[in-house]
C-alpha cells in the first residue's frame, strides 16, 4: 500500500499550520444502480486558514481521477498536483478556499463508499465507512482526527432513494429522475466520522424527548433502517426501545445534552466491523437483523453495541483523540459503557458483566500475550499502525482497566470527571493528560503512577493464591502471588467458597484488598477455616489472569458447574481456559470439564463460549494422537445435551449448532442429514434457514454434500447471507479441487467483497482438513508482500489472517514463519505484526500439545 500511508509526524506538521473552517462536499451517486459504473462525481470545497502564508500542504484523496484543482481562484494542473494519494498545493494564503473535483470509486471492500446489489430484488444500496482514514476515498480532505470542521453534504441520488448523513437535511429537490439532498452543516467533527447512507432503505421512525434542567426540552428524531428485503425480520421496536433507554441513561450520567440533532441507525450489508459511531448516523452490520432464531446472547450483544456506539457520541465524537495514539480515549470508554449501560439503563440484560468477564476479557488476555502487545496508550506511527490497533488492548483491556479505575476512584468521582471532560473539551481534541487532569480534580488522587502502571505498560499479570493451614484445617496464611513483567497495583476481592446444605458452592467470605508487588498477605484470612475454593479477583474488579492452589483446582474438577453465582462461575471458566491456553492444563482435561459441566451452565453466552473454546482445545491444543477421540467426545456430548435440552430453548439451539460444528461420525452426520430432510426431528428444535446452513456446512466438510444439493439450498435462500454460506460450504469440501478453487478465488482476483473473502478463507481452513491445506503453507509465505502491496488494508488483513497455516501446528510450519520474519525485516510493520501474532498462536498451540501429550 505504498503512497497511501500518513505518518504521525506528517499529521502533526500539517496541524501546526492549518485550521479548517469548513467543508462543502457534493456527491453525485445517480450512477450507482448501473452495475457497470465504477465511479461517482465528488466535489469538495474546503475553507481553511494557514498560519504560515506561502507554505505548502496536501489533502488526502484516493480516487481514479482528479478533474480539477482550484486554490483561491487559481487553477492547478491535476496531473502534477495529484500523485494518486495526495493533492499537493503550494503558495497558501492566510485564508484559503480550495476546490477539488474528482471521480471516486465505488467500493466492494467496505472501505469508502460501499455499493451493494441485493440479490433478492436487485435494489442497490450505498453506505460509507471511513475509520481510520477512508473518507479520502469519497472526498478530498485533511484526513486526521485533530483537524475538525463542520461538514455540509449535498448528495444527488436516484429519486426513489432515501439519503441520510450526519445532520438533518434542509432541502430536497427533484429533477430528471434524481433528487438532490442538501444537509445542514454538522457541528465540528473529524473526517472519519462523516457519513452518507443512500438507497431504498426500509425506515422505522420514533422520537425521543427529554426535559432539561434549564426548562427547555431536548427533541431527538430517531430512525432505524435496513434493506427492504430484510424488513420482515427487522425488530425496530426492540432496537429503538434500547436506544431510548440508552439516551436516558447517558443524559443522566454525562449531564451534557446529545449534541448532534437526530439519531439514525442504519443496518447495512457486507459491513467490515460491528458498528461505527458516525454522529447522527450510526451504521451497524446487518447481521444484527436476525433472519432466524438466535439465542438471547445475540440480543444482548446487539444491545451492548447500540449503547457502545451511543457512548461514542460523547466519548469520541464530541471529544476526539488528537491522534490515534489515544484511540483508547474513545474505544475503551465505549466498551466499558456498553456493559455498564446495559445494567445502568435498566435493560433486560442483567448479566452484562458476566459476558464482559467471559468474552471481552478473553479477547484482551489473548491480545495482551502476543509479542506485539502494546500499552493501552499506544505508539501509533502511521495509519497502518492505527488500523491494527482496533484490537483487544484498545477495546477490552482498556475497558477492564477503566472498570478497575472506577473501583479505585469511586463511580461518582469517575462520572463527575467525565462531565467536566465533556464541558471543557467539547468539539475539541484531547490526549491522556486531559483526562487525568479532570479525574485527579474529582477524585483527589494522583493518577500519574496509576496511569504509568496501567496505561503506559503492556502485558497481563497472573495472580495465584498461596494457602497454608494448621492441623485443624484453619488458614495460617493466605498470600497472593503476582507475576508479570510489570507488577501493578490491583484492587481485588478474594472469595472464599464452600458447599452449602444442597451441595452447591457458595461464597462464605469475601475480603477486599489492594495487591501490590510480588507477594501480598491477606491478613484478614488468618484463622478462618480453609475453604473448598479460593477465588481471586472475585467480582472481577481488576484485569488479570487468575490461578488456583491445588486444593481449589480439585474442587473445580469435581464441581465447577455447582458454583451458584454466575459471575464467579464465569470467572472460573475463564481461568481454566487460560490455564489450557498457557499449557498449564492438558487440553483433554479442559474438554472433560466442558463435557461434565457445560450442560449445567445457565448463562447462554458462557455456554456458547465454552463450545467455541472446547472446539479450539481439540483442534489446536490437544495431542494430535488424541484429536480424533476428542472430536468424537465433543460430538457425543453435543448430541446428548441436544436431546436433553428444554425443547425450544436457547440452550437447545446452542447445542444443535455445536453438534453441527463437531459432527463427524455416522450417527452424528446421519442426524444432521435427517434434520435437513425432515426425516429426523428433535422436539422443539426449529430447523430454520441459518441452522440449515450450519448443518449443510457439517455435511460439506465431511464430503457428504453434493454440489447440486448446495446449489438447491442457495436457490431457496438467494440472499447475501445465503451466498456467504454457500461459498463457505463449497470451500469446506474435503477435496484438493475445492481448496484450489477457494484459494484462487481470493488470491487470483480482487473482485470479492470482504464478506466472501472471509467465507472462502473460513471454509478453506477447516482444521480437520490440515492434510489438504498443508500444500499451501509455502505459497502463503511467498505471496504476503504482494498481497499487502496490492490489496486494500481491510482485505489484506483478512487474507493474511485467514490463510495463515495455523492448523499445520508443527515445528516445520513454525520454522517457515520464523524464516519469513527473518528474511523480511523491511516488510511493512503492520504486516510483520500480523505474521508475528499468527506465529505466536502457532507456538502456543505446540506448547499446549506438549502439555496434553501423554
Amino acid at each position: 500500500m505504498p503512497g497511501k500511508n500518513l505518518s504521525r509526524d506528517e499529521a502533526q506538521q500539517r496541524a501546526s499550520i492549518l485550521a479548517v473552517d469548513g467543508y462543502q462536499v457534493r456527491l453525485d451517486v445517480t450512477s450507482a444502480p448501473d452495475r457497470e459504473a465504477g465511479t461517482f462525481r465528488s466535489t469538495t470545497t474546503v475553507t481553511f486558514r494557514c498560519s504560515q502564508p506561502g507554505a505548502d500542504t496536501f489533502l488526502d484523496l484516493l480516487a481514479p481521477a482528479v478533474r480539477s484543482v482550484t486554490l483561491n481562484g487559481r487553477a492547478l494542473d491535476p496531473a502534477t498536483a495529484y500523485d494518486g494519494a495526495r493533492v499537493h498545493v503550494d503558495g497558501l494564503a492566510a485564508e484559503n478556499v480550495l476546490t477539488v473535483e474528482a471521480d471516486c470509486a465505488y467500493s466492494r471492500t467496505g472501505e469508502g463508499l460501499h455499493r451493494f446489489v441485493d440479490p433478492v430484488d436487485g435494489e442497490t444500496y450505498l453506505y460509507t465507512h471511513y475509520e481510520p482514514a477512508d473518507a479520502r476515498r469519497v472526498f478530498a480532505n485533511f484526513e486526521q482526527p485533530d483537524l475538525k470542521a463542520p461538514f455540509a453534504f449535498t448528495v444527488t441520488a436516484p429519486a426513489a432513494w432515501d439519503v441520510r448523513s450526519n445532520a438533518p437535511h434542509e432541502d430536497v429537490t427533484e429533477q430528471d429522475g434524481a433528487r438532490t439532498w442538501e444537509f445542514a452543516p454538522t457541528r465540528p467533527i473529524s473526517t472519519y466520522l462523516t457519513a452518507v447512507v443512500a438507497g431504498p432503505y426500509h425506515v422505522a421512525r420514533d422520537h425521543y424527548r427529554r426535559e432539561l434542567a434549564d426548562g427547555t426540552a431536548l427533541e431527538i428524531p430517531l430512525s432505524a433502517m435496513c434493506r427492504k428485503s430484510l424488513a420482515p425480520y427487522f425488530d425496530a421496536d426492540e432496537i429503538l426501545g434500547v436506544t431510548k433507554l440508552g439516551l436516558d441513561f447517558f443524559h443522566e450520567q454525562f449531564d451534557y445534552p446529545y449534541p448532534f440533532g437526530k439519531y439514525d441507525q442504519a443496518f447495512v450489508p457486507e459491513y467490515n466491523i460491528g458498528a461505527m459511531e458516525n454522529p447522527g448516523c450510526v451504521t451497524f452490520r446487518e447481521e444484527y437483523v436476525f433472519r432466524s432464531k438466535v439465542t438471547d446472547a445475540a440480543y444482548e450483544a446487539r444491545a451492548n453495541v447500540i449503547l457502545h456506539e451511543m457512548a461514542h457520541m460523547w466519548f469520541g465524537d464530541l471529544v476526539t483523540m488528537r491522534w490515534w495514539d489515544d484511540l483508547w480515549l474513545k474505544e475503551s470508554f465505549a466498551d466499558f459503557m456498553g456493559s455498564y449501560g446495559l445494567i445502568g439503563a435498566r435493560t433486560r440484560y442483567s448479566s452484562a458483566w458476566v459476558t464482559f468477564a467471559n468474552q471481552r476479557k478473553a479477547w484482551a488476555y489473548r491480545q495482551d500475550q502476543f509479542p506485539t502487545t502494546h500499552p493501552i496508550t499506544a505508539d501509533i506511527r502511521d495509519l497502518e499502525d492505527a488500523k491494527l490497533n482496533f484490537d483487544g488492548i484498545t477495546y477490552a483491556k482498556g475497558a477492564s482497566v477503566l472498570k478497575q479505575l472506577v473501583a479505585y476512584v469511586g463511580s461518582e468521582a469517575f462520572f463527575e470527571g467525565a462531565r467536566r471532560y465533556f464541558k471543557r473539551h467539547a468539539f475539541g481534541n484531547t490526549e491522556l493528560g486531559d483526562l487525568l487532569e479532570v479525574l485527579e480534580e474529582t477524585s483527589g488522587r494522583d493518577l500519574k503512577a496509576w496511569a504509568a502502571a496501567w496505561l503506559q505498560t503492556s502485558g497481563v499479570n497472573a495472580l495465584t493464591p498461596q494457602v497454608t493451614t494448621d492441623a485443624e484445617g484453619r488458614i495460617t496464611e493466605l498470600a497472593v502471588l503476582q507475576d508479570g513483567d510489570v507488577l501493578r497495583p490491583h484492587r481485588i476481592a478474594v472469595g472464599l467458597y464452600d458447599r452449602d446444605a444442597d451441595g452447591a458452592l457458595v461464597r462464605t467470605g469475601r475480603i477486599e484488598l489492594d495487591v501490590t508487588g510480588a507477594r501480598t498477605v491477606v491478613t484478614e484470612a488468618a484463622g478462618l477455616p480453609r475453604p473448598a475454593l479460593v477465588l481471586l479477583n472475585d467480582d472481577d474488579l481488576t484485569y488479570c489472569k487468575i490461578r488456583f492452589d491445588e486444593e481449589s483446582l480439585e474442587t473445580l474438577r469435581a464441581g465447577l458447574g455447582e458454583i451458584r453465582d454466575e459471575l464467579a462461575r464465569a470467572l472460573t471458566w475463564s481461568a481454566v481456559w487460560n490455564l489450557t491456553r498457557d499449557g498449564l492444563m492438558p487440553a483433554r482435561d479442559y474438554v472433560a470439564l466442558v463435557l461434565r459441566f457445560a450442560g449445567q451452565e445457565g448463562n447462554i453466552g458462557v455456554l456458547q463460549s465454552l463450545h467455541a473454546q472446547a472446539k479450539t482445545a481439540v483442534d489446536l491444543y490437544a495431542d494430535p494422537a488424541w484429536r480424533g477421540e476428542g472430536g468424537r467426545l465433543l460430538a457425543d456430548g453435543a448430541l446428548r445435551e441436544l436431546r436433553e435440552a428444554v425443547p425450544g430453548s436457547d440452550h437447545q439451539l446452542a447445542w444443535a449448532r455445536f453438534l453441527a460444528q463437531t459432527a463427524g461420525g455416522a450417527e452424528h452426520l446421519g442426524l444432521v442429514r435427517g434434520l435437513l430432510s425432515g426425516s429426523a426431528r428433535i422436539d422443539g428444535l426449529e430447523v430454520d434457514q441459518d441452522l440449515r446452513w450450519s448443518l449443510w456446512l457439517a455435511l460439506a466438510a465431511a464430503g457428504q454434500a453434493a454440489d447440486e444439493e448446495l446449489d438447491a439450498e442457495l436457490a431457496a435462500d438467494n440472499t447475501a447471507s445465503g451466498k456467504r454460506h454457500h461459498t463457505q460450504c463449497l470451500a469446506a469440501r474435503p477435496t484438493a479441487e475445492a481448496k484450489a478453487a477457494a484459494w484462487s478465488a481470493v488470491i487470483d482476483s480482487d473482485e470479492l467483497p470482504s464478506a466472501l473473502v472471509e467465507a472462502n478463507t473460513g471454509g478453506f481452513s477447516i482444521p480437520s482438513q490440515r492434510d489438504l491445506t498443508a500444500l499451501y503453507a509455502a505459497p502463503y509465505f511467498k505471496l504476503l508482500e504482494r498481497v499487502w502491496a496490492d490489496r486494500t488494508i481491510e482485505i489484506a488483513i483478512r487474507i493474511v489472517g485467514g490463510f495463515f497455516p495455523l492448523a499445520q501446528a508443527s515445528e516445520q510450519t513454525l520454522a517457515e514463519a520464523d524464516g519469513w520474519l527473518a528474511g523480511h525485516p523491511q516488510a511493512a510493520p503492520a504486516l510483520r505484526r500480523l505474521v508475528l501474532e499468527r506465529r505466536d498462536d502457532l507456538a502456543r498451540a505446540l506448547r499446549a500439545q506438549a502439555c496434553d501429550r501423554i
